[in-house]
């Protein structure tokens, strides 16, 4: 079978072909997800298990109506600032009365999703430029890390903003407990250097995380750590009395550690539903769940094999489902997380089978783990979360912004200062608002700012021989790229495409990232795509895909 005959969800012929493979692929994520899972839990002021349950149902239920075929679904660290923020907020003080409503937020923004979804809301990506999407991400990753560096070093600690967080680590390091801080550098460095040595032996090939787990477990009962900086999974039941080796104790011990975990978690309090702090976080959780699910799956679209083509639309609604379904059974909202998505494609996925897979071992582990007890140190944990922390802000995403132009630099460190110092819809507002003054003075009129910001005229005629010509007028920009894109999907494999730009004004980098990203498949497809008009521009830095605006007449 090949790559082109799998449909979107992946179906019972790709089960029957791949199976061996997703098989894998499922258990080799979810072994990296298990203690990820945890620790976004705890750093998001939720019980640790509704981290698990998260991942699950996005496995088992998501992977079954998604638009997509390698992505994985479950808790992401980008979401936990967030979500510790709306504990904090619209708790007042009470944790356990903002955990529950922040599960209302959770199903309004689940609700926003999916009617997201059905508005073929799904180009939603495509409005924010790319220096601002990854000055969201780096911002939140920034957040991640401060917040859990006192946990890694085992020094006290009470959620506070985050410039207040840095602010106290010279008091944090001062109160470390050398213990705990072994663990968290040891882990960090299993994090870091682990993926290096995975192909020298079958043993090696183990997932860090879990390696970085059991190095922590083993270091902390040998070095007497106190009880307090470890985490028991799960919530076990007391002792049943019965016999040990009976069936009927094992059952016992099952349905009470199943009982404990469904007592660990609440249900959604929508008394705050008509406050405007309510809706802050609902705006919030679906910003950023439905940007970072829909730029995960256009990145697992470009990271596996063979053409691929995910429904958008049907991806955001289906994340809408599961977050529905999460929030009022007590868990953690879930996005297609980017960083076991690429560990999923990597370990040889085929189809959304191994999504299903990884939910149907992460269960699994839970099971097995009502009975059988394990102590975790938080150390462990907060280096987990650090790691992924600086996976969000990416040094090397960080420089390829930065070799794109001055436009893009100020963008990026402009969202980055605007989240830190305001809160992330604000911060996201301002980066959109100095996008547009930028274009304004790149030369983009009144009419192209008022007018036609969202709207990009272009025509896209067919030529004899199967060629096809696109013709694009005026400015060109981030807002107005939706249709384009859509146009683009329809035009046959192989064809001979030509982008013919001398009538436009002003192309800027996003658009001139996707054109380069369609040349590129075009071309990969056996077909042919030339860009005419180039040399009527000028480029704003030496990068390639930096802005461009059309040269001043003579």
């Amino acid at each position: 079978m090949s790559w082109s005959a799998l449909n979107v969800r992946g179906g019972l012929a790709s089960l029957t072909a791949y199976w061996r493979c997703d098989v894998l692929a499922g258990l080799s994520v979810s072994l990296i997800a298990f203690p990820l899972c945890i620790g976004i839990a705890m750093a998001s002021g939720f019980p640790p298990l509704a981290g698990l349950l998260s991942a699950i149902v996005g496995g088992l239920v998501v992977s079954r109506i998604n638009g997509a075929q390698l992505t994985i679904a479950g808790p992401a660290a980008g979401l936990a600032m967030v979500l510790l923020t709306a504990v904090e907020t619209l708790g007042g003080g009470d944790k356990s009365a903002g955990y529950r409503h922040t599960l209302a937020a959770i199903v309004c923004a689940g609700s926003l999703q999916i009617l997201l979804g059905l508005m073929r809301g799904g180009r939603l990506a495509l409005f924010f430029p790319g220096a601002i999407a990854h000055g969201m991400l780096a911002s939140i990753g920034f957040m991640v890390i401060v917040s859990q560096v006192p946990v890694l070093i085992g020094a006290p600690f009470a959620a506070m903003t985050t410039w207040q967080s840095l602010l106290q680590l010279p008091v944090s390091f001062s109160h470390s407990e050398p213990e705990s801080a072994a663990i968290g550098l040891l882990g960090l460095a299993i994090l870091i250097f682990w993926p290096r040595f995975e192909r020298a032996s079958w043993v090696l090939r183990l997932p860090a995380p879990i390696v970085m787990m059991l190095a922590g477990i083993a270091l902390g009962k040998a070095t007497g750590l106190d009880e307090r900086a470890f985490y028991r999974i799960p919530i076990v039941a007391s002792a049943v009395a019965v016999p040990v080796n009976s069936a009927q104790h094992v059952l016992d011990v099952l349905l009470s550690g199943l009982n404990n975990v469904t007592q660990s978690l609440s249900r959604p309090d929508f008394r705050k539903i008509d406050t405007l702090v309510f809706w802050e976080v609902v705006l919030s959780l679906f910003l950023v769940g439905s940007l970072e699910s829909l730029l995960a799956t256009a990145a697992a679209d470009r990271l596996a094999p063979g053409r691929r083509r995910s429904n958008l639309n049907l991806e955001v609604s289906a994340i809408g489902i599961g977050n529905t379904l999460t929030g009022l059974a007590g868990a953690m909202p879930m996005v297609s997380e980017i960083v076991r998505s690429t560990a999923n494609i990597g370990y040889g996925a085929r189809s959304a089978w191994s999504n299903f897979f990884h939910g149907l071992c992460l269960l699994a582990f839970l099971t097995v783990l009502l009975a059988v007890p394990v102590d975790i140190p938080l150390a462990s944990l907060a280096a987990l979360l650090i790691y992924v922390g600086y996976r969000l802000v990416l040094p090397v995403v960080f420089a390829e912004t930065w070799e794109v132009g001055l436009e893009q630099r100020c963008l990026f460190l402009f969202t980055v200062v605007a989240i830190l110092t305001t809160h992330l819809l604000s911060g996201v507002a301002l980066a959109l608002a100095l996008k547009v003054l930028l274009l304004r003075w790149r030369g983009a009129n009144v009419s192209v700012r008022f007018r036609n910001l969202f709207k990009l005229a272009f025509r896209i005629t067919r030529q004899p021989a199967g060629n096809y010509r696109i013709q694009i007028n005026g400015a060109a920009v981030f807002s107005n790229i939706a249709a384009l894109k859509r146009e683009l999907t329809e035009l046959p494999v192989g064809a001979q495409i030509v982008f013919d730009l001398r009538y436009a004004r002003l192309i800027d980098h996003t658009v001139m990232v996707l054109i380069d990203r369609f040349q590129r498949d075009c071309i990969s497809a056996g077909g042919r795509c030339e860009i005419r008009g180039l040399d009527h521009f000028e480029s704003l830095s030496d990068h390639p895909l930096a802005t461009r605006r059309r040269k001043p007449l003579q």
